[in-house]
């Protein structure tokens, strides 16, 4: 290999790596931690070096000239081989401490993974876990996370995954809601009242007519973009949803609206690094996570919302608003 024909910097790599995947300098200099002076001159260095313009510069986005996108595929190679080498070498940490970062939906991350994290503090208390309450699917090859709980099978053949249980749903309003427009009994009864969507409307009626409702995209008063806001509009009151049973029976108000439809499960994935499943802390974690969500139930005695490990060991995790 002709190891001086290599004349650039690896920093100055990553840095136009970042600003491509992000749109800007400013968004770039933000998911670095860095100015956005740093990521400026960064780029210009690069682009002097290598004799190209990587990007138009305007004044809100950055667009890749041709240069820069004849480059990026061979960068984002490069990037893929840096975090392999960084993983592979955390991999190698036999500690019981250390941070583990988790992703999980909304709904996961408020009503089940506190209880979980319980019994975690319990057994190794030098662990510090960051949790990232999103439904984006975020990168684990990329360190975005360590474990992610996800409801889709990921494609990253890096990837360790774990089919831990199915979420049923079902659609749920609230008992003041029913008060006022009464239980349906039928679908046709059903198709009158107000409903709740979640994210795009067109995207949520495809869901409510394979139930076997003829609904139309005005039937939905409100739309939202949060799975948890879906959840706290069905409590206030708002009209129907469709959300998991084992969530809105932790609420006591919320009742199950026409519980003979089928309205589907949801698998659950766990997902996980090759090379940070050898890790203790990550192992820890991964395991305890896998047993509480393959062996345990939310109950909803007390109000509360218990997991019940296979260890016959249960925990509160969160009353009931």
């Amino acid at each position: 290999m002709n190891w001086k024909s290599i004349a650039f910097d690896w920093n100055q790599v990553r840095t136009f790596l970042v600003t491509a995947e992000e749109g800007s300098l400013s968004a770039a200099a933000r998911a670095l931690g860095m100015a956005q002076p740093t990521v400026s001159r960064q780029v210009t260095t690069l682009e002097e070096e290598l004799g190209v313009t990587l990007f138009e510069r305007g004044r809100r986005a950055t667009t890749l000239t041709k240069a820069g996108l004849e480059l990026l595929d061979h960068v984002r190679a490069m990037g893929d081989a840096a975090n392999r080498v960084s993983l592979a070498a955390s991999g190698q940490s036999q500690q019981i401490d250390g941070v583990v970062r988790i992703t999980a939906s909304e709904l996961l991350s408020i009503y089940v993974l506190p209880g979980i994290l319980g019994s975690l503090r319990e057994q190794a208390p030098m662990i510090k876990v960051e949790i990232v309450a999103s439904n984006e699917v975020r990168s684990l090859t990329r360190r975005e996370a360590d474990i992610a709980i996800r409801h889709v099978q990921p494609t990253e053949p890096d990837l360790i995954a774990k089919r831990v249980r199915e979420i049923e749903g079902g659609l749920h309003a609230s008992s003041d809601y029913l008060d006022r427009f009464g239980r349906p009994s039928s679908i046709e009864e059903l198709e009158k009242a107000d409903f709740i969507g979640l994210e795009a409307a067109e995207h949520y009626v495809q869901g409510m007519v394979r139930l076997g409702l003829s609904l139309k995209p005005a039937d939905f008063k409100v739309v939202v973009n949060s799975s948890a806001m879906m959840l706290e509009l069905i409590k206030q009151g708002f009209g129907v949803g469709l959300m998991a049973r084992d969530i809105a029976a932790l609420s006591p108000n919320v009742e199950r609206v026409l519980p003979e439809l089928d309205c589907g499960k949801v698998p659950v994935w766990l997902i996980t690094h090759r090379e940070l499943h050898t890790s203790r802390r990550i192992r820890l974690v991964y395991d305890l996570l896998s047993d509480a969500l393959a062996n345990g139930r939310v109950d909803t005695a007390l109000g509360a919302s218990t997991i019940r490990l296979s260890n016959g060991k249960t925990r509160r995790a969160l009353k009931s608003q």
